[in-house]
């Protein structure tokens, strides 16, 4: 039966079977399609059901234990550590793994290869400053005063060498401003301790308690004070210092340029080949004179196809001093330097001293270098990202880098260049005559250089490729005692070779490849990102025994607690905004929500009812009878 409620009355009547079957029918079906829908967008209602969920259904070990064991407390606690300390430990390792990784660990590569060799550039100096006829005057004048000068401190009298003085009575002018300039910055002797003047005619003072030294002082008649304990030392960098002054004097640095290759390299032969003019180029270096460099990219480049003495390089050259500056070069032969084309020649770096009346032979073994740039190492490709200018024209090398930068600070802060180093665009170079106090700023800035107080050690960075040459020398006479009559005779001869000393007037040189393989050190990565995945798979399987998938479930988890998370928050300012709701206004003032709310309330509810109806006793019957009941009424 069916009972229908208008307006709070109950009336029966009566369904038809077949509508009610279809009735429920839809109701089943449409019960199936938000239970698919809810399918589809499934969503845990608590924490407790995802946690409970995740743990029942993950491939991670020991998650289930968290579930299973649920009902004993102890295990559950357990069980919950255990899983957590495994976890902590496993990311602890993670991390170490994530820090060796970002410290881009390098494997060192070591490969020898077998090929033709690119012969090396060869440097060789005479080692015998030169009195160019530029500058021959005010270097007599020198000599002159540093005569004086050592007759003063040592009561020695140093020989002259034989000068045209006619000709030094035509630069009275210039000898007095070179007298007056030596006289500001003379060399005299200093006490240990204090810096004092000795005082003249003091013969009862020790000598050895005494330092020499010169002063260096500022337009401020602030001085510094550069002293040597060794007398030697003093006297050649107290005239390298005023000899430095005359060559910046020159105008034109080609009235230096006077090359005498014959008369200092008798025989040049390459690879059983001989040498001609195109084969060097010459510069001046004002410590070690004369300079040739063979090989230096200025023609075709040497190869050498074998190793051995007879494949190489081999030079006669002339080791006699002539007409050369005593008070700086101490030393007699040549100076020789082994360097990579397209670098420039450090021969106080790199160089090494041929002595005369030896044979050299030098054997090389080449190697090279390359490093891996960008987080790896500090290495520069090319030096475009350092911020230093190369003032060198060729490549980049860390050498060339530190001397530009000291450079460029000599600029800066003292106003002129120093006259070793390439001169900066709108610079020149340091001479007293224009510049009275760049000795006292240079000396300074040169105590700052080498405590790194400019920085030009940590700007300058290695290159990431490099070529070096390892370097073995043997030695022997040359020419032999039985040998040596004719050997000079024939120089003399072809020559024209004045010989006045024999044993110290020539000296060879050999220089080659010691074996045809040379050795790459390369660099590649320890720990690459295939290593660092496979580093975390190995630790995720050991702690817990999973896989990718694993990690996968993991991930899920954290989305679907934040989804939950998100739904749970908003779902709470909802019923906080219904709560702040204002409540309904009194009768007679606004009827629109209960306008809004009337056709709802007039439409009528369906009920439906199930009565069970029975037929009660009658009063003459003596038979036993059920308890009869009334119908009941479920309200919805």
């Amino acid at each position: 039966s069916d009972f229908v409620l208008y307006g709070g009355s109950v009336k029966a009547g009566k369904m038809p079977e077949g509508e009610n079957m279809r009735q429920s029918k839809q109701e089943e079906e449409q019960q199936q399609k938000e239970e698919e829908q809810e399918g589809l967008i499934e969503f845990y209602s608590s924490y407790q059901e995802l946690f409970q969920f995740f743990c029942s259904n993950t491939t991670i070990h020991g998650a289930i234990r968290l579930v299973c064991s649920k009902k004993n407390k102890m295990k559950t606690a357990f069980w919950s550590v255990l899983f957590f300390l495994t976890f902590g430990l496993m990311y602890w390792q993670f991390g170490i793994l994530y820090r060796e990784y970002f410290s881009y660990p390098v494997n060192l590569n070591l490969n020898l290869n077998s090929d033709r060799l690119t012969f090396p550039a060869v440097t060789l100096c005479t080692l015998n400053p030169y009195r160019y006829s530029a500058i021959r005057e005010q270097l007599d004048k020198l000599d002159q005063i540093t005569h004086q000068t050592l007759l003063d401190l040592y009561d020695y009298n140093m020989s002259l060498p034989q000068s045209d003085w006619s000709t030094l009575s035509t630069q009275r002018r210039s000898s007095r401003s070179l007298l007056h300039h030596v006289q500001r910055h003379p060399l005299r002797r200093q006490k240990r301790d204090n810096l004092v003047n000795l005082p003249e005619n003091s013969p009862s003072v020790d000598k050895n308690d005494w330092k020499i030294g010169f002063v260096l002082c500022n337009e401020n008649n602030d001085c510094f004070h550069q002293a040597y304990s060794s007398g030697v030392d003093a006297v050649r960098e107290w005239y390298s210092f005023h000899y430095i002054n005359i060559l910046a004097q020159v105008p034109d640095a080609k009235a230096l340029d006077e090359s005498d290759f014959e008369n200092f390299i008798y025989a040049c032969r390459f690879n059983e080949a001989t040498c001609d003019k195109a084969n060097y180029t010459h510069f001046h270096h004002p410590m070690y004179g004369n300079c040739y460099t063979f090989n230096d990219n200025s023609s075709s480049v040497w190869t050498s196809s074998l190793p051995g003495i007879n494949n190489g390089l081999s030079l006669v050259v002339r080791t006699e001093q002539n007409d050369f500056i005593p008070l700086l070069s101490t030393v007699t032969g040549a100076r020789v330097m082994v360097h990579d084309q397209n670098e420039p020649a450090f021969m106080d770096d790199g160089g090494f001293n041929v002595r005369p009346g030896i044979e050299t032979s030098i054997s090389m073994k080449k190697e090279m270098t390359l490093r891996l740039g960008g987080s790896y190492s500090d290495c520069t490709e090319d030096g475009s990202d350092v911020p230093v200018q190369n003032l060198y024209s060729s490549r980049y090398t860390e050498q060339v880098c530190i001397r530009s930068c000291f450079q460029l600070n000599m600029v800066e802060r003292c106003g002129c260049a120093y006259y070793f180093y390439p001169l900066p665009d709108g610079a020149e170079y340091c001479d007293y005559t224009k510049h009275t106090a760049w000795g006292y700023c240079y000396y300074k800035l040169l105590a700052e250089f080498k405590a790194d107080v400019l920085g030009c050690f940590r700007k300058c960075r290695k290159p990431c490729k490099m070529t070096e040459y390892q370097l073995s020398a043997g030695y022997s006479r040359w020419p032999s005692a039985v040998s040596e009559d004719w050997v000079f005779y024939v120089l003399s001869q072809q020559n024209k070779y004045n010989i006045t000393s024999k044993r110290n007037g020539v000296a060879k040189v050999n220089i080659f490849f010691e074996e045809w393989n040379y050795k790459t050190n390369g660099e590649s990565p320890a720990f690459t990102v295939v290593t660092l995945l496979s580093q975390l798979g190995n630790q995720w399987s050991l702690w817990f025994g999973s896989s990718v998938l694993s990690v996968m479930e993991l991930a899920e988890l954290v989305l679907d607690f934040i989804a939950i998370t998100f739904i749970l928050t908003f779902r709470w300012f909802r019923s906080r905004q219904k709560l702040s709701a204002p409540g309904p206004p009194p009768n007679g003032q606004d009827n629109t929500a209960f306008q809004d709310e009337a056709p709802a309330l007039s439409a009528p509810h369906r009920f439906t009812v199930e009565a069970v109806v029975t037929t009660l006793p009658s009063y003459n019957s003596l038979e036993p009878r059920g308890p009869s009941r009334d119908g009941e009424v479920g309200h919805g």
